[in-house]
Order: structure tokens, then sequence, then C-alpha cells
């Protein structure tokens, strides 16, 4: 089975791809293109796994990933660095071509950046907390140090747990409420005591009330498709010792 590449069309021109669980060598809870290294046992599965993904969307590239906090952090990547270098942060940007940019989800919301005119591009983890912290307007502003222009950008939101999927209780309503009470309208009714909360809408308004104009979401639910996304819920709904996480990436061409 070949690679599943996700293409965005407002990013059509620039190498990327939102990268679901198929086309990888990683084997049982982790099958097959999981990306998340926890022991020596399963390094020599994602080092093909990072192979096949990189020849998939920038061949010849240096695929560099983070150490992935849930914070609001965005850095500037202006060189290759070792696996176990990886900044603690949760967004990253870059000018310089050959360097692949890597975000690990697994339910939360990969978000890709591009302003191509200037050679510019970004992916950041937007996780709840990290979206309410302001992740993505801190890879904005990472953007811009670096030449971007934010009329320019254009982002696009991957694969992450839809509404429908995503029950959350009356105190995690209250945190978002308390950031700006408008925040309600993100929110479902649930049964008594819960919410079913938009974590794609909720990133989508945040790249919007940012300034960026050219936002396209791609609505695809990793909770409900198991045979084509790795979820984190899913996997503890179920009981499962452990879960994958797949890769969104976006570089420049040499």
């Amino acid at each position: 089975m070949s690679v599943d590449v996700i293409r965005a069309r407002g990013l059509d021109g620039v190498a990327h791809g939102f990268l679901g669980r198929r086309g990888g060598v990683s084997e049982g809870l982790f099958a097959s293109l999981d990306l998340g290294r926890r022991s020596q046992e399963v390094d020599d599965w994602i080092a093909e796994n990072r192979r096949r993904v990189i020849a998939a969307t920038l061949p010849g590239a240096a695929l560099c990933t983070l150490y992935q906090v849930h914070s609001a952090t965005a850095v500037v990547i202006d060189a290759a660095y070792e696996h176990d270098a990886r900044p603690h942060a949760d967004a990253l940007v870059t000018d310089r071509p050959g360097l692949l940019l890597g975000i690990l989800t697994a339910d939360c919301a990969p978000v890709l950046f591009a302003d191509p005119a200037a050679g510019v591009v970004g992916a950041a983890h937007a996780g709840w907390k990290g979206a309410l912290g302001g992740v993505t307007d801190a890879t904005l502003d990472a953007m811009e140090r670096i030449g971007a222009r934010r009329d320019r950008i254009v982002a696009a939101i991957g694969p992450c747990i839809a509404r429908a999927s995503y029950e959350v209780d009356d105190a995690f309503l209250a945190t978002f409420a308390a950031a700006d009470p408008a925040n309600d309208r993100f929110f479902a009714d649930g049964r008594a005591g819960h919410h079913q909360f938009d974590l794609e809408a909720y990133v989508a308004h945040r790249l919007a009330a940012a300034g960026v104009t050219r936002v396209e979401a791609l609505g695809l639910d990793t909770y409900a498709q198991d045979d084509r996304f790795f979820s984190f819920r899913r996997a503890t709904h179920r009981g499962e010792a452990d879960y994958g996480r797949q890769i969104s990436v976006i570089g420049l061409g040499g």
C-alpha cells in the first residue's frame, strides 16, 4: 500500500502533505506509518517510515520535527538537526530550501502555512491547549520575522478530531469561556454536563482573527476513520496500551 498523502488545494505548488497511517512498515497498534518514536525496538520502523514520508513529499529533504509539549512556542529553523536535539516547541518555520517541517498528531490539529512569494513555510501542532494559548498566532509572528506577509499567508488545517467525536465536560468549556465568552459557539450540547467541541472550527477562527484570509479546513475526523488515521481518544476508549502518530509536513524545494 502506498503512502496516503492528503494535500490542500490552497497549498498547491508548495511541497506538503497531511499523511495518514497507511503506507508504512510499523506493525500492530502502530500499523503502518507511525512516526512516534518510543523505544529502540521501533527505531528501525520509524527510520523507514521517515524515509517514506520524505520520498512522498520532498525527496532529498531533511525532515525536522519537534519535541512537542502542547505549548504556544514557535521556532525558526535554518538548518537540519539530530532527532535528539529537537527543540521543545509546537511550531516551526523556515525560509531554507531542503528542510521538511513535520508535526506529529493523533487527534490534535496539524496546521500548515505558506507564503510562497516570500519563500516562507510553517507547521503547527494545535491541540486544545496550544490552540487556546495562541500557537497559530506565534507561528504567524515567526513567519513574519523572516519575511512573510500575513495578508499573503495561506493556512490549511489537516485531519483532527471532529466535533461529533470530541466530548468534553463543563470545566473544559469554562476554560474557553474564561478566555472569551464568545467561544461558547464552538461547543454543541451533549449529554448532561458535557459538550461537543469543534477544534477545527476554533483553530480556523483563530487564524482568521489573526488576519489570515485564506484558511482551508479539510474536515477529516481522525477518531472516526480507524483505517486511515491514528487517534489517541479512540485508542483510550478501546483500552489500548498505546497509539500511533501521523505526520503532516511542508517544505521548500531547492
